[in-house]
């Protein structure tokens, strides 16, 4: 039960997550439909039987006017791979900001890379080209549907189809 659900808009355009739980609720009481089931699994009450969602549609078109990622910590290193952007190592990480702050450098998605301690430390308070060290890639800003798709943590093939298309 620890699946996630992707939610489509009317349009079959993607605006969220959900859960399973929430998903059959909300089918349950029309305000969505079933696009596509869990393959082979099922959701059992003590006298029925229902296909486990694993996309579902909106009833009624909702306008969502700005879908971004939230500039969070969990977030960049989701974006990162969890991993040092400048040593590969998954351990003891932090958030490095590639210029400074007290350089000017803004806590922003194309100035924030995720590193562990030691290459932080060794960095400091100097810019990676000033250190001699480069970082493996290059910060960016993740859209919406890139970060349903790759860094949602959860990876079902009944999305792909929906999750191409934009």
């Amino acid at each position: 039960m620890n699946r996630k659900v992707l939610v489509l808009n009317q349009d079959f355009s993607p605006i969220s997550v959900c859960t399973v739980q929430r998903a059959f609720l909300l089918n349950y009481l029309k305000k969505t439909e079933l696009v596509a089931s869990a393959n082979g699994y099922k959701l059992h009450s003590v006298t029925k039987s229902f296909p486990m969602p694993a996309v579902i549609r909106l009833t009624k078109y909702v306008n969502v006017p700005y879908k971004g990622v939230a500039l969070t910590r969990q977030n960049v290193f989701k974006r990162d791979n969890f991993t040092c952007q400048y040593c590969g190592t998954k351990k003891e990480l932090t958030l490095d900001h590639v210029v400074p702050r007290s350089k000017g450098g803004k806590s922003a998605w194309n100035n924030l890379v995720t590193a562990c301690k030691r290459c932080n430390t060794r960095k400091g308070d100097n810019s990676p080209e000033e250190v001699g060290i480069s970082l493996k890639t290059s910060p960016f800003r993740p859209t919406y549907i890139m970060f349903l798709r790759d860094f949602s943590g959860f990876h079902c093939d009944e999305w792909m189809p929906f999750l191409k298309r934009h």
